[in-house]
């Protein structure tokens, strides 16, 4: 009778456990162009480099950056005169660029274009004499910054269809929606349809606000929820698209959908019995902390890999001209 060496009997001894990893995952072009905003900024103007709030929702991207000498403050008051800000990629209100023109600090936008689109888009229905109607999440730093576009009055927040049930407004004719960008576009959908039924004239996007990254990641779970015992996503707390996805997780077949920030996050007692798990990474998550979370499955499991594409991605954004001049 053969003896079985110890790494074959620790093989043997390991649950089978079947990972559907969705695709696509992590970093979106937004996220993405920001970092490297903050990276090209050290490297052109030297450490430190301030940045007004986190650059991106992930504290492991934050930490990676402190390491480099990006500093992060609350507000603007809190930088030098001689040094550089960058502004986070969720967007700010005019009146931040407005405050460091007037004190000639070098800043660097970092908002996502795409953040930026819904801007320029509240302008322009602002222009032609109608109410903003903003879908989104109440003291989001996105909403913040988009509602911080335009006056005060010009702007009305709806999280949700009872909110659409309550709204006043002056003229129903002469309004326009934009959203926030990292939305459940399930939910979404049902609140532009509640504005639509109440307000016939209402205008809106041609296509929801809602970002490509935050809908093919949310069409990536629901391809693999109703399929997993339990999903994991990696990402934070306060990442809305993050959040997000473990909404529709739990909203298309996996009640076992658990927010994480790293491996040494996960609640392993939750697992047991577990046999097929599915994982993503919100759009701020690299994917570093994908392999780190692979990487403490198979210290515990027989494991076994199947990605499941839905969409692939190819979109790029340009870094700001004054970082290339």
């Amino acid at each position: 009778m053969s003896v079985l060496d110890p790494a074959a009997r620790d093989t043997q001894a390991k649950p089978a456990l079947h990972i559907l990893l969705a695709a696509p995952r992590g970093f979106c072009a937004g996220v993405d162009r920001a970092i490297q905003i903050v990276e090209v900024a050290l490297r052109k103007y030297g450490a430190p480099v301030y940045v007004r709030h986190e650059i991106v929702h992930n504290r492991f991207v934050v930490e990676s950056l402190e390491r480099k000498g990006a500093v992060f403050v609350k507000e603007l008051d809190q930088v030098p005169d001689d040094r550089p800000v960058v502004f986070s990629a969720h967007g700010v209100p005019k009146s931040i660029p407005a405050e460091a023109q007037r004190r000639n600090l070098l800043y660097v936008d970092a908002t996502c274009p795409l953040v930026s689109k819904v801007h320029r888009e509240a302008e322009r229905h602002h222009r032609d004499g109608r109410t903003i109607v903003l879908i989104g999440h109440a003291g989001h730093p996105e909403v913040v910054g988009t509602m911080g576009q335009l006056p005060k009055e010009a702007v009305l927040l709806v999280e949700t269809v009872e909110d659409v049930a309550t709204l006043e407004v002056a003229d129903p004719d002469n309004l326009a929606f934009v959203t926030q960008t990292t939305l459940s576009v399930d939910d979404t959908v049902q609140v532009v349809e509640a504005l639509r039924q109440r307000f016939p004239a209402i205008a809106g996007p041609k296509r929801e606000d809602i970002c490509y990254a935050t809908t093919n990641r949310q069409a990536a779970v629901k391809a693999i929820a109703p399929r997993a015992d339990a999903l994991l996503v990696l990402g934070a707390p306060n990442s809305s698209n993050s959040v997000r996805l473990v909404e529709v997780a739990r909203a298309h077949g996996c009640s076992r959908a658990m927010l994480v920030q790293r491996a040494a996050q996960i609640d392993w007692d939750r697992l047991d019995r577990v046999r097929t798990l599915g994982i993503t990474a919100g759009a701020s998550a690299p994917e570093v902390l994908v392999e780190e979370v692979l990487d403490a499955l198979r210290a515990r499991y027989q494991v076994t890999v199947e990605e499941v594409v839905t969409a692939t991605e190819d979109v790029v954004f340009k870094l700001p001209k004054v970082l290339a001049e």
